[in-house]
């Protein structure tokens, strides 16, 4: 299974420190030779950034930095797990070495899941119907 990890944390804009680099680069190497990183990137400093938002068919672009936020996005991996659990367990280990933040980890669409979605959907619907 596949999943997205998006990292959110407070925008320092400092960059991050050769140690920390070096951390991170072996996390990043150990992950990917066990198979379980498929890619990942880190953003550069929100104020380089741009939120581009329809609404009703109105497009509208606001420029960073985005100063409203507590916490911005500072990245993103994309994981290969066994399970949730494995995937859970893979981004502790990243914030062990990233530090405070949080990720939002999200199962990324295979077609596999999409009668175990399908299913899911039906029970819930099921559910409300019955209430």
């Amino acid at each position: 299974m596949r999943f997205l990890s998006i990292y959110k944390s407070a925008e320092t804009n400092e960059p991050p420190t050769p140690e920390m680099m070096a951390k991170m680069g072996q996390l990043i190497e150990k992950s990917m030779n066990a198979g379980t990183l498929i890619a990942t990137e880190g953003c550069l400093p929100s104020s380089l950034g741009m939120r581009v938002r329809s609404d009703n068919g109105n497009v509208t672009v606001i420029d960073g930095p985005f100063t409203e936020a507590k916490e911005v996005v500072g990245g993103f991996a994309i994981l290969e797990a066994r399970s949730k659990e494995h995937a859970i367990e893979l981004t502790r280990e990243f914030l062990a070495v990233a530090g405070d933040g949080e990720c939002e980890v999200r199962q990324i669409y295979s077609g596999e899941e999409h009668g175990e979605c399908l299913g899911e959907a039906a029970t819930v619907r099921e559910q409300v119907s019955s209430t």
